[in-house]
């Protein structure tokens, strides 16, 4: 492909990708397809000849692009969102240009210099202390296993890296049944193990971990001989929106020398509005804190920060430095690739600065704020109506609900049809939880297009479909 090829096509995505966001009203806010069906009309072999850019554009548009749930639709009101405000996307497309991999302050100082910067605007926007330092990841799931892994070398004295596990007693690390799954994928993939991640109960209206018990468990397995490792607290939890008492769990946590990881991977984008801050109360004393950008501030998909207390423990459980990273002649630089993972890193930060410097911290605050009243408007407007009950209260935007049965028709059976029914319609998106064993339905609103007519529309399809099943 020549540059005027290149030019010419990228033009017409460009133009694609606008024309396709400002018709997303028009489209079924879910992929529409059987499984199988969209795999049926390609190839099963890689051709042997290049093909023409005008045939693969409309196989593109013809094929996939019918196969594809809209995630920037905003009437997608299910799990949480991976949004892309635009400015967000134009940036993507100069980092898609670049093509920079920015694992080294040497291999792209611009990247990993910006990157300081727009973490520590987030921090402020935040109002996390100066004393936090952070990093763009890809998602929490990588933030929470850096968490981990630090967790588990303090524990084994920094000896987990170079002796292995099996070397040494059980780690064991703490946290409820409501945090996200990525927690357990940690522990696995970090060599912990799955039976020694300690599920403390939770209790109260936002299902807090109980911190009597959380002391108990890490006292019962000290004298086991097993060593206590680190707390996973969570703000804002994917079922039902989950909130730890920070304050208490570090405080519990570091008077037995435990490690203390936030996730609030959804609901630390809400606390750059200063009203909610009570909600993670105590967090300044954690020693990680993750949170999502591309959840609810707009960033694209992919872009995770996490804060750090004490980089240097990050840094000594990740680090290695071969000669050929090195930076020669340059004293303290930092070189993000040693604060994460993965080696290879792209160039993250831009979207940010595009996403913050366009729309504004009052911008965005503006659009949480919405979000978060239209969500709570909603349920008030559902908890009115006849046979509909709201079955967790509003965290922030999320929350969830269910239609009563008719007499005799088993509940589970008609939830499971009406969140298919809503979902075969098209006009909104939802999912469903487990609420105390029952099947609920769950809603929040996060989308960057969002507007409250998508949310009335919500309400008047959930009330429409819900009436039309039939009663046996």
């Amino acid at each position: 492909m020549d540059w005027e090829e290149f030019r010419r096509w990228s033009e017409k995505a460009a133009d694609w990708g606008a024309d396709y966001r400002a018709s997303l009203r028009d489209r079924p806010v879910r992929a529409q397809m059987a499984p199988g069906e969209i795999a049926a009309h390609i190839a099963d072999s890689p051709p042997e000849s290049g093909e023409a850019m005008e045939d693969i554009f409309k196989d593109f548009e013809d094929i996939l692009v019918p196969g594809m749930t809209h995630w920037q639709h905003p009437r997608f009101f299910a799990y949480f969102p991976a949004n892309a405000a635009p400015v967000s996307v134009i940036a993507e497309y100069l980092v898609s240009a670049i093509a920079a991999q920015c694992m080294l302050w040497q291999t792209s100082p611009s990247a990993t210099e910006l990157e300081t910067k727009v973490v520590d605007w987030l921090r402020q926007a935040l109002g996390l202390p100066g004393s936090f330092t952070g990093v763009i990841q890809d998602s929490a799931s990588t933030a929470t296993l850096a968490a981990v892994l630090v967790m588990r070398e303090r524990a084994l004295d920094w000896q987990g890296n170079s002796q292995g596990l099996a070397a040494n007693k059980a780690v064991r690390i703490y946290s409820t049944d409501q945090v996200h799954t990525s927690i357990d994928r940690a522990i696995w993939i970090s060599g912990v193990g799955a039976e020694n991640l300690v599920r403390i109960p939770s209790h109260g209206p936002n299902s807090a971990m109980d911190t009597e018990a959380l002391a108990a468990a890490i006292e019962r397995d000290r004298a086991a001989g097993l060593l206590p490792a680190g707390v996973i607290a969570c703000v804002g939890g994917t079922s039902t929106g989950a909130c730890d008492d920070i304050a208490a769990v570090v405080d519990v946590a570091h008077a037995h020398g435990l490690y203390v990881h936030v996730d609030a991977a959804w609901a630390g984008s809400a606390m750059i509005c200063p009203e909610f801050r009570a909600l993670w109360q105590g967090v300044e004393q954690a020693d990680s804190v993750v949170f999502n950008p591309h959840k609810w501030l707009g960033a694209q998909f992919d872009c995770s920060v996490q804060f750090i207390r004490e980089p240097e423990s990050l840094v000594r459980t990740l680090a290695i430095h071969p000669e050929y990273l090195r930076t020669h002649g340059h004293d303290g630089i930092i070189n993000y690739s040693e604060w994460s993972v993965p080696l290879g890193r792209r160039f993250r930060a831009l979207k940010l600065w595009f996403l913050l410097r366009y729309h504004g911290l009052e911008g965005l605050r503006t659009m949480i704020r919405n979000h978060v009243a239209w969500s709570q408007t909603l349920a008030q407007r559902l908890a009115a109506e006849p046979d509909f009950e709201i079955v967790t209260q509003p965290f922030l935007s999320l929350f969830s609900f269910n239609h009563r049965a008719s007499a005799g028709i088993d509940q589970e059976s008609h939830t499971q049809r009406l969140i298919a029914a809503i979902n075969d319609d098209g006009r909104i998106y939802l999912t469903q939880t487990r609420v105390g064993g029952r099947l609920v339905i769950r809603f929040q609103a996060g989308q960057f297009e969002t507007t409250a007519e998508d949310v009335d529309m919500a309400f008047a399809t959930i009330i429409e479909i819900a009436r039309s099943l039939p009663s046996v």
